[in-house]
């Protein structure tokens, strides 16, 4: 990917490594499907984009809450962003609430491990 920026890459790079995360909790969380390997691509794709624009959003106007629970409000959004991406996407299940927000931790945590391997 060498004739590729360095922006383009960086995205690239964490677009696979949350497929890759998708994948992993698909099969680990009990109420979490993806109905084929090949639309984790297009789950961590629009998970990737509600995070960028949607959360920040959700972030700010739930701040004093946020505040009151010492950030752990922070778990819940991200497990309402992770159950929109399932009404959003076809073929991407998310059974109920709970599902959702350990599927959020999980992917998360495995995000954020793989990540560290990659570093440049």
């Amino acid at each position: 990917m060498k004739g590729l920026g360095g922006g383009m890459h960086k995205f690239l790079l964490k677009w696979a490594i949350n497929s890759l995360a998708i994948l992993v909790v698909a099969h680990t969380v009990k109420g979490i499907e993806v109905s084929s390997s090949s639309l984790v691509i297009m789950v961590a794709l629009v998970l990737g984009v509600i995070n960028a624009f949607l959360r920040p959003i959700l972030i700010a106007i739930t701040l004093p809450i946020n505040v009151l629970s010492l950030g752990v409000f922070t778990f819940f959004i991200n497990g309402f962003l992770f159950y929109l991406v399932s009404k959003i996407v076809k073929g991407f299940v998310v059974t109920g609430f709970w599902p959702a927000c350990f599927g959020a931790i999980l992917f998360s945590v495995i995000s954020f491990l793989l990540s560290l391997f990659v570093r440049e």
